[in-house]
């Protein structure tokens, strides 16, 4: 497999592993795009401007083995701005379902009580 594309597949695998929880859990986090939209886009603005920085700086670079060589407007590689909106998703994921059975759970003890 070419290693530039490894990445991507990682974030597509945290995806696909995620989508359990909005379907069987009812995570609820796509159903709601807008609400998905206002969660991400202060911590994208606020991390790709820190990537900016710290490439324009010198601090750091990415390996052209690992990434597709797709660099977005002001340096930040495509693989950046996809792990900025992919991480947050798998984690509103996994609290919206820890939520969801967290509800069920309680219901079930007032049920029972």
């Amino acid at each position: 497999m070419d290693d530039r594309y490894q990445y991507l597949l990682l974030m597509g695998a945290c995806l696909l592993v995620t989508l359990p929880l909005e379907l069987a859990l009812r995570a609820r986090v796509y159903r709601r795009p807008w609400r998905l939209l206002r969660a991400l886009l202060p911590v994208v603005v606020l991390f790709v401007a820190w990537d900016v920085l710290g490439i324009a700086r010198g601090h750091w670079t990415y390996s052209e083995r690992y990434t597709t060589g797709v660099v977005l407007p002001l340096g930040v590689p495509l693989e950046e701005l996809v792990f900025f909106l992919v991480v947050p998703v798998c984690g509103l994921l996994t609290y919206e379902a820890v939520g969801t059975v967290l509800g069920w759970a309680r219901r079930e003890r007032r049920d029972d009580a």
